[in-house]
């Protein structure tokens, strides 16, 4: 794994009422949460970075709200069409 640095106030920490190692996994997880609502990543690469399971993520993802169906409408549109497309061919068999 690689390291990124983040520089942030002194005492910031307790701000938010978390501990350091507790606020890195926090940044993680809203990082990877972010990334995956955007369709940057994958949700398997997003619980990889937030260093949890991928069934956790999920969790996550309800808890803060962030779907996982996050195909873009575009994409629903040709699915779905290609599905009734199916179903009339197999209807009309």
């Amino acid at each position: 794994m690689s390291d990124i640095t983040i520089k942030y106030p002194s005492g910031f920490e307790r701000a938010v009422h978390l501990t350091k190692d507790e606020l890195e996994g926090h940044i993680r997880l809203m990082a990877a949460l972010k990334m995956f609502e955007l369709g940057k990543i994958s949700s398997g690469k997003a619980a990889e970075f937030a260093e949890m399971t991928r069934s956790d993520f999920f969790d996550a993802c309800k808890r803060y709200k962030v779907s996982v169906f996050n195909y873009p409408i575009e994409d629903i549109k040709k699915e779905l069409k290609s599905d009734i497309e199916t179903l009339d061919e197999l209807d009309n068999k």
